[in-house]
């Protein structure tokens, strides 16, 4: 947890008990992790110094209007690493928000270990599944689980714990072509089985709730 260069954060929260302890939870982390813009508007995350934060941390309900998944939808289509820190603890609400492309889903119960854990996923682009959302996913047996081959699993799982698809490739004597072959096979698998997983995020929400991978791999 020591590795790593800084990391630039915009927290984007109405309650300031909230944005106090988030700010002091940060300031404890072994690798440097700076607010560098907080407040309870989205506008945070699109103004300077805000904009040019690593990752937004955004709370799903603001003031008086409906959950934020249009601001999430927003940050997420201009290339934003966004984790979502929210009361809400409902699987159709978590896997929304890592189908609209959100980095990982948080609830408030968590502290500061999962927070801070999420953040440096987030900004190392690496898949973080908190105790959580597991929980509220589950692993099941349904209906509506897709057939992958062996090859797809390996290469999915190996995906997982990777940082990139380079990485992937030369681990399983590959090309990255070929990787991307296969991923793409199973994301058109979970599309005809009805449930899309458009980003790694929520490909991981799917292969957690098939039992394909067990969060203490991730």
């Amino acid at each position: 947890m020591n590795d790593g260069p800084p990391v630039g954060v915009v927290v984007v929260d109405d309650h300031p008990a909230i944005l106090s302890g988030v700010e002091a939870w940060y300031a404890a982390s072994p690798r440097t992790i700076t607010v560098v813009a907080a407040g309870g508007s989205v506008r945070e995350a699109w103004t300077p110094p805000g904009s040019t934060a690593d990752v937004v941390v955004l709370d799903l309900q603001l003031g008086d209007g409906g959950p934020a998944f249009p601001s999430l939808r927003r940050l997420v289509d201009a290339g934003r690493q966004v984790v979502v820190y929210s009361m809400r603890d409902d699987e159709k609400t978590a896997l929304n928000c890592l189908d609209l492309g959100a980095a990982t889903f948080l609830t408030k119960t968590e502290g500061r270990e999962h927070l801070v854990a999420a953040t440096l996923a987030a900004a190392d682009e690496r898949p973080y599944m908190p105790p959580a959302l597991a929980g509220a996913l589950g692993t099941n047996v349904r209906t509506d689980r897709p057939q992958l081959s062996a090859r797809e699993e390996s290469v999915l799982i190996e995906w997982f714990q990777s940082e990139s698809k380079e990485l992937v490739a030369q681990r399983l004597g590959l090309s990255v072509r070929t990787v991307n072959s296969y991923l793409d096979r199973v994301r058109i698998k979970y599309a005809n089985a009805g449930r899309p997983a458009r980003t790694k995020a929520s490909l991981v929400a799917r292969a957690v709730q098939d039992g394909l991978v067990d969060v203490n791999d991730l």
